[in-house]
């Protein structure tokens, strides 16, 4: 069994009444590529400071490499790589003069310091501004220049904390494709309230709302979760779902009565089974009417809207 890279065992950070993180609990397993999706104020950046020892936590306990955040911080910081929304870089230095005294302060090696940085530079896609001064890069390289300062040390764990943020979408996209090669050689938390960026890169999403954990499981439950096919017909809304239960392929069907004499029937069913055909041939049968057909399958997005409207 993969190892965990990352526990989180109900953490919680009070700053007085408010709770912005409420009794947190998931873990990361080595290699995985995982979304940490809310929106803003919804608690990510704070679980994140308290991950990397910037903070300490009301209660709870948190792991990084198996090293407590709390008791070991050092040990965490040896060991993790941190990109904040705003990478603290110094305008007045050249791209590979801070990346030296960064691989200084961080004891990367002297012997392999600078096939280490060249490693970066290459991998982060900025070999070709590696002397030009920080304060004339614009702000997607700057984002790609924190993220080689989070490689130096080749650390085993990674986040990130929204590192998308006020790129435009050329930008947007080689820095995805950056962060989505660090996957399998590094364990990486990637904070984001953008959903298509966490669908494209990752495997795995966890949503925060409020403080608390509203949902963590893999991208793929999306593709194999139940299909509802949304119906309305001309006919009693009780008759409607005892005719459409009993159609091969459909799990449950539900009425209610809509204008005019028409009914609105969910139907669900397995992904592997497209009933629409069977529905609409036992309507046909039964002489009703038919003006809606729809099939629908949740995805990430309606999950993280019910989520996120649920306890608005």
């Amino acid at each position: 069994m993969t190892s965990a890279a990352i526990e989180v065992s109900d953490l919680c950070k009070e700053y007085g009444p408010v709770a912005a993180v409420d009794r947190v609990s998931f873990a990361v397993r080595t290699g995985e590529l995982v979304g940490f999706l809310g929106l803003n104020g919804a608690g990510k950046t704070t679980t994140l400071r308290i991950l990397t020892t910037f903070m300490p936590a009301s209660r709870g306990y948190a792991r990084v490499a198996g090293f407590d955040v709390m008791y070991q911080s050092m040990e965490v910081r040896q060991r993790l790589g941190y990109l904040p929304e705003s990478v603290p870089l110094y305008p007045e230095m050249r791209v590979d003069e801070y990346l030296t005294a960064r691989a200084k302060l961080k004891q990367v090696d002297r012997a392999a310091r600078a096939a280490r940085i060249d490693h970066c530079l290459t991998r982060c896609r900025i070999k070709e501004v590696r002397k030009r001064l920080i304060g004339t890069l614009s702000k997607g390289y700057r984002q790609r220049v924190g993220l080689a300062d989070a490689l130096l040390a080749d650390p085993p764990v990674l986040l990130l904390d929204e590192p998308l943020s006020g790129l435009d979408p050329v930008q947007q996209v080689q820095t995805l494709e950056s962060i989505r090669e660090l996957s399998g050689q590094h364990t990486v938390l990637f904070s984001s309230h953008q959903l298509a960026d966490v669908e494209r890169i990752c495997d795995r999403v966890i949503i925060i709302h409020r403080g608390r954990i509203e949902f963590d499981d893999k991208l793929s439950t999306f593709d194999a979760g139940t299909v509802t096919l949304l119906v309305e017909v001309k006919a009693n809304p009780d008759d409607a779902q005892k005719a459409f239960a009993a159609v091969p392929g459909v799990d449950r069907a539900t009425a209610a009565p809509a204008a005019d004499g028409w009914a609105a029937v969910s139907v669900q069913s397995q992904p592997t089974k497209d009933v629409r055909e069977a529905v609409a041939r036992k309507a046909f049968e039964k002489g009703w009417g038919v003006r809606r057909l729809e099939r629908k399958q949740e995805r990430l997005e309606d999950t993280f809207l019910r989520v996120a409207y649920q306890r608005a």
